[in-house]
């Protein structure tokens, strides 16, 4: 085998694996040539494409965010509007998750018990307060680094996003499993290679477009907030539960890409 040769089958790997990986992330067709087929694919390696999913799901948040400030509507409408978008891609996948987790981590008194409130499709006071809480801070972030260019914006989104699914990658990697047959154990646990090529993907991502936009201070801000902030929701997650559940992984991107959006803006 040439190295053409390889380097094809290598391209064509990293391709079907980007392609069930947006089939599981977002709203796309499972169908779709590539896809999961109706099935829950295997992510040991898989899961290394995660980063650019997030990345193509912030690419169409922003884009809606500068057409709205181009068809002169306000930065908080547009950041909103932004926002909305990627909720709508994922079909709030990962909000999902960080509902249950703070309803079984806020409403349980026990390990099982938490475990079983997270079970429980129905949000409650602790999960709606969290989901508010997401929602407000990603649009404020946005909606503060706007007016200084909505490219500058969008590129936030678009790091924040491919940022945060490689520390979801890293804490599914990282972490045992909470209980036997959730998603994360059926789906198969990324194994360290995969780890490091999302954390490398994400890292270039967010390189390219924070720096010509905003700055490297920024990127080194919003990648130290980003990093303190999922090492810390692993801590606490190993205290509430012993380990990681679907749910927590989505609750961890939601973090992350929380914190990160604020290391930028703090320098908008």
């Amino acid at each position: 085998m040439t190295d053409f040769d390889r380097l094809k089958e290598t391209a064509s790997a990293f391709g079907a694996d980007f392609r069930a990986a947006l089939a599981f992330l977002t709203l796309a067709p499972a169908s779709a040539p590539g896809g999961t087929g109706g099935t829950r694919p295997n992510f040991r390696r898989g899961a290394r494409a995660f980063p650019l999913v997030g990345a193509v799901v912030g690419l169409a948040g922003g884009l809606i965010l500068i057409l709205a400030l181009r068809l002169g509507l306000s930065s908080l409408i547009a950041a909103t509007l932004a926002v909305l978008a990627t909720v709508l891609l994922t079909g709030a996948l990962h909000e999902d998750g960080l509902a249950d987790t703070a309803d079984g981590f806020g409403g349980g008194d026990t390990r099982e018990r938490k475990l079983a409130i997270m079970n429980d499709s129905r949000i409650g006071t602790y999960g709606a307060v969290a989901l508010g809480f997401s929602l407000i801070l990603r649009i404020a972030t946005l909606a503060a680094i706007a007016p200084f260019g909505g490219i500058r914006a969008a590129a936030a989104l678009v790091a924040a996003e491919a940022a945060s699914r490689a520390m979801m990658v890293r804490f599914w990697c990282l972490a045992p499993a909470a209980k036997a047959g959730s998603l994360s154990e059926e789906t198969g646990a990324p194994d360290e290679q995969a780890m490091y090529t999302a954390l490398f993907i994400a890292a270039v991502i967010a390189l390219i477009a924070i720096i010509p936009t905003s700055g490297f201070w920024a990127v080194l801000f919003g990648s130290f907030l980003l990093i303190a902030a999922s090492i810390g929701f692993e801590r606490l997650t190993a205290s509430q539960i012993g380990g990681r559940t679907g749910d927590t992984l989505g609750a961890c991107q939601q973090c992350a890409a929380a914190a990160f959006l604020i290391g930028i803006a703090a320098f908008a």
